[in-house]
């Protein structure tokens, strides 16, 4: 049996930053009041980046390995799937017995994610079926910095969230963790556009987050919760275009 050093490479070590990332951002969930939340939120827009980062130094220095696919399967797992989840959880529950219907979508969600991960690894199938998961949890990104902002905006740290985007969040978690196992939601192998959003996106997130934690005025919070709005409806128009157009390619086909 190979020592766990010895099977390790430079992209691997990347992975387990974003790891990293993935548990602080689990205790950030756990302690539970806003900017501890946002925080949590922060640092996974952080682990986007190294995701993407081990995979370029993979491919760039030809060690790409089971290892290091299994090891980076797990840590999206966590960072992707199940640290969105708790944080969502943590930052829209309600304290009413409508907590259960919230607990049940990000429940859902993570399990899409943990189950879109699994049949990743033993396809064999060119492109990406389902949304991958780092772009669902920048879904989940942009849907609580839009909210957050907007009620920074609005008053501050302590103002709730609109009431509806309570009610909602259930149903938005559950229809995204369907976008992660669905077969009808498909990306070819050079399929490249929902990896642009990806990149034009995923590095704002951390950087208006610190805007964030630096208790921004009226003006910069409006202009950021606008931001994250658009990013956030660009990317869920952009994923409902691929699933009615591929719709509509199978009846056409049939």
């Amino acid at each position: 049996m190979s020592t766990i050093p010895s099977l390790l490479k430079l992209k691997d070590y990347i992975t387990l930053i974003g790891t990293t990332l993935g548990l602080i951002s689990l205790i950030s969930a756990c302690i539970g009041t806003r900017d501890a939340i946002s925080f949590g939120f922060f640092l996974i827009s952080i682990s986007i980046g190294t995701d993407l980062i081990d995979g370029y130094i993979a491919r760039k220095t030809g060690t790409v390995n089971e290892m290091g696919r299994e090891l980076d399967s797990l840590s999206d797992c966590l960072t992707f799937g199940i640290s969105p989840a708790i944080l969502t959880f943590q930052a829209f529950k309600t304290g009413t017995p409508y907590d259960y219907f919230l607990l049940v979508g990000c429940i859902l969600f993570a399990l899409g994610a943990l189950l879109r991960l699994a049949r990743f690894n033993i396809s064999t199938d060119a492109g990406f079926t389902g949304v991958p998961t780092p772009a669902t949890a920048l879904l989940i990104i942009t849907y609580f910095y839009a909210n957050y902002f907007y009620t920074f905006a609005m008053g501050g740290i302590g103002v709730p969230f609109l009431e509806i985007v309570y009610y909602a969040t259930p149903f938005f978690m559950i229809l995204i963790g369907w976008f992660n196992i669905t077969i009808h939601i498909t990306f070819g192998e050079k399929g490249k556009t929902i990896y642009v959003l990806f990149i034009l996106i995923a590095p704002l997130c951390p950087i208006f987050g610190i805007i964030g934690i630096l208790n921004p005025n009226f003006i910069v919070s409006i202009i950021v919760a606008l931001f994250f709005t658009i990013s956030f409806l660009c990317l869920v128009g952009y994923i409902l275009s691929r699933l009615f157009l591929n719709l509509f390619k199978k009846k056409k086909a049939s």
